[in-house]
């Protein structure tokens, strides 16, 4: 008679345990995921601080580029769909790390030492099922310091493109 009770009972404890274990490897995917974008994000800076030290002043090709994106292609980027070009800020600086606020003026161009390149203003979309409270996870801002280069002005003094 006991037996005849408890009949259902490992469906029903299988059900509880396979729903708790799938959430958790889904969160972990997730996790790695967004370990992922994190690692991206920081590349992202990396390349666009190398472009914008080599490349001219305030080009388009440099925000397009870093978010590894071909030329004139302003979408989202191949690697993260949420990551435009309009999330990234391409900033000059002077010796003292101040903003040069018109790095296309030649008197303020002269001033130019550092390049920087933040990514700013993303948020990483969560893709864990039944946590649609926190389905956007603010990223912090992710940020490279370079020394410039040429900024696209080789020895001759002809300005060269860099899309």
């Amino acid at each position: 008679m006991e037996r005849h009770r408890q009949q259902g009972m490992t469906t029903v404890e299988f059900a509880i345990v396979a729903n708790v274990v799938i959430v958790l490897m889904l969160a972990l995917m997730e996790l790695g995921r967004a370990y992922f974008v994190f690692a991206a994000l920081e590349e992202v800076t990396r390349r666009g601080a190398r472009l914008a030290a080599v490349c001219p002043v305030s080009d388009p090709a440099i925000r397009t580029a870093a978010v590894f994106n071909g030329p004139g292609d302003n979408s989202g980027s191949r690697f993260i769909p949420e990551l435009t070009p309009g999330n990234i800020a391409v900033e000059y600086l002077d010796r003292n790390s101040n903003l040069v606020l018109d790095p296309a003026d030649p008197a303020e161009f002269i001033a130019i030492r550092f390049v920087r390149v933040r990514v700013v203003g993303f948020q990483h979309r969560m893709l864990i099922p039944f946590v649609a409270g926190i389905a956007n996870l603010d990223m912090p801002e992710f940020s490279t310091v370079l020394p410039r280069e040429s900024l696209g002005v080789p020895r001759e003094g002809a300005v060269t493109p860099c899309g």
